[in-house]
């Protein structure tokens, strides 16, 4: 399918969201606190598959470029620095949120809490899988241990908070706008079959 003028310009909204989120930095050894995970989670449910690895891939692929987008800094040094592991990951996680949570019926107690679950796994955890081996990559002097110490514990109770967060946000505006109508990406078979139904 085509991207669509209203997915680019949502998409680029929330590489923007992105962008802010990340000057919201409070420094913490190699890796900073900061909301990004809070906009990756953000991209991925409401924005759908699609435009959500778009929106984010933006800001990685600018910010390699040399833009001054991430924490107002910019280049390969950014990208590739001791925490490229979770930059770079930003866009498969937004990905994956956006594949499976549009399965989830965020309807009730039970569903704020299966969104919870995938927003946490696919959100968070999952930038530790590429974060913290690249952490030890790029400081030698870390081993696993003082890597899960510096890059992962200290931040797991925070993005609990932003993924609890982000499916307070997503859970509502999904029921008003559902991913593919506030990118306008329904597909021409769907349109289709309605315009037959009205016809008949």
């Amino acid at each position: 399918m085509k991207l669509t003028l209203r997915g680019i310009v949502f998409s680029a909204l929330f590489a923007a969201i992105l962008v802010l989120f990340s000057f919201v930095s409070i420094p913490m050894g190699h890796v900073p606190i900061t909301l990004q995970t809070l906009a990756v989670m953000l991209a991925g449910g409401l924005l759908g598959a699609r435009y959500g690895f778009l929106s984010m891939a933006l800001v990685v692929i600018l910010t390699a470029i040399g833009f001054p987008l991430l924490h107002g800094t910019g280049g390969l040094t950014v990208v590739l620095g001791p925490t490229g592991g979770f930059i770079l990951m930003f866009p498969f996680s937004a990905l994956l949120i956006g594949l499976i949570l549009p399965r989830i019926r965020m309807n009730g107690i039970m569903g704020y809490i299966a969104a919870f679950v995938v927003l946490e796994i696919f959100g968070s955890l999952l930038l530790y899988v590429s974060g913290v081996p690249w952490l030890m990559y790029k400081v030698p002097t870390l081993t696993f241990s003082k890597a899960m110490i510096a890059g992962c514990y200290p931040y797991l109770p925070g993005d609990a908070i932003k993924a609890a967060v982000a499916a307070l946000i997503i859970a509502p505006v999904r029921q008003v706008f559902p991913p593919q109508r506030l990118t306008g990406s329904v597909s021409r078979s769907v349109a289709q079959s309605g315009q037959d139904v009205r016809a008949n």
